[in-house]
């Protein structure tokens, strides 16, 4: 698949300094897809290495949270690392 505006969202960008920016992003692409050098293209003029994606990337019937960061944005070709599944402990 590919990106889609509709489910990305700011949550925080650094105004001054150099903090990174932090982002939400929900599609139904699987994380191997997300996680794909150049998926995120469309948001080089936004995204810089070192901001965080919190992605929840859902097939089918189960919602999988994970965290990436940008490790690349050269050229208009946006690279993120695979990412941290954040994992669901919850025994019910």
């Amino acid at each position: 698949m590919a990106y889609s505006s509709t489910g990305f969202a700011t949550i925080a960008a650094s105004k001054r300094g150099n903090a990174p920016g932090i982002y939400a992003y929900k599609t139904t692409d699987a994380i191997a897809d997300v996680n794909t050098s150049g998926y995120f293209n469309s948001l080089s003029s936004i995204l810089e290495v070192g901001d965080l994606i919190y992605c929840v990337t859902s097939t089918g019937s189960t919602a999988v949270a994970t965290l990436v960061y940008v490790l690349s944005n050269a050229s208009g070709v946006v690279d993120v690392n695979d990412g941290t599944t954040l994992a669901n402990t919850d025994s019910d």
